[in-house]
């Protein structure tokens, strides 16, 4: 499991892993617990392409989300 430390958001970290370029787990710590278990939960499972793809540049505040956090998180692992 690699944990990456977010910047900007209401959560401050998330914890994830890959397996063949597929996200296998993934879990927000602090943040909006509903929204971040949906997001999780949507992309356990993509290939990790697929969900930086679809997540990343999606804004909340101070120019960033959790779901672009998570893009960047694997972008940073990748």
């Amino acid at each position: 499991m690699q944990t990456y430390k977010t910047n900007g958001t209401c959560a401050r970290a998330i914890e994830f892993e890959v397996s063949n370029g597929t996200l296998t787990a993934c879990r927000f710590i602090g943040g909006c617990a509903g929204n971040t278990q949906g997001v999780a939960k949507l992309a356990v499972g993509r290939k990790v392409s697929d969900v930086i793809a679809a997540l990343k540049g999606i804004q909340c505040r101070n120019g960033t989300s959790c779901p672009d956090q998570l893009a960047k998180a694997l972008e940073a692992a990748s």
